[in-house]
């Protein structure tokens, strides 16, 4: 049985600026992402990987070229319409966190929900504190936790609503070497278990390879498309591709 992928993009294209200034930050991808998988998004600086990203999430429109989740053509909606597709089916995870500083870990967690007017699942909300580990932590404000719990917190709170796709954006970039492996080990958990599916941007070669597949980015198209591997073999990978 063939199971559609959750996002589809065709021939994206992304141009900034004009005329003899222009620069193309994507120059026509074409991708698939499965459900249910987690897909490093890796390249130099410059690639264009952060600009894929914001494009497949609805963070910004492409200058040609289509993007499809879970069935939905963005193209198609009005900002409405796209801001509610946001809310309901795409779950965001920022290097920087992101936290509201006056909300406790717990509120920082269901601000999706409150924002759209939905009460949590209280069974979901639990499994999701228990999973990240912040069951004794969950009435903390940012301010009187690590990095490290800050973004397990951002991680809960992407996954929240129960979203067709999470996108991560460097998520480990602000981490030591303990937290981010604690975040990258939630990312794979939340695959593995609870079916979610995860797109990364990230620089980080170990934490590439914590995913399934890597996708490599250099002057906006796609250079490489296959299996993670090893950190060795990801580091091997980014040095054949620069």
């Amino acid at each position: 049985m063939n199971v559609p992928p959750i996002v589809t993009a065709v021939d994206l294209r992304r141009r900034f600026g004009q005329g003899e200034a222009a620069v193309d930050a994507l120059a026509g991808v074409t991708l698939e992402l499965p459900p249910g998988a987690f897909t490093a998004v890796m390249g130099p600086s410059g690639s264009g990987k952060s600009t894929l990203m914001h494009i497949l999430a609805g963070l910004d429109t492409p200058t040609s070229g289509s993007v499809v989740i879970d069935g939905t053509e963005l193209a198609n909606l009005d900002d409405k319409k796209l801001t509610q597709l946001r809310r309901d089916k795409i779950g965001f995870i920022f290097q920087s966190f992101n936290l509201l500083p006056v909300l406790t870990a717990e509120e920082n967690i269901t601000l999706p929900l409150k924002i759209a007017g939905r009460k949590p699942d209280e069974q979901w909300l639990e499994t999701l504190i228990e999973t990240v580990g912040l069951g004794h932590r969950r009435t903390h404000h940012p301010s009187e936790l690590s990095g490290g719990q800050q973004q397990r917190v951002a991680v809960a709170r992407a996954l929240i609503s129960k979203p067709a796709v999470v996108f991560a954006d460097e998520p480990t970039g602000n981490l030591d070497s303990q937290s981010s492996g604690e975040v990258l080990g939630l990312l794979r958990r939340s695959v593995d278990e609870l079916g979610q599916t995860v797109v990364m941007v990230t620089h980080d070669a170990h934490a590439a390879s914590v995913a399934d597949r890597i996708v490599v980015l250099a002057d906006g198209q796609i250079v490489h498309d296959g299996e993670a591997g090893t950190t060795d073999d990801v580091l091997d990978l980014m040095r054949t591709v620069a």
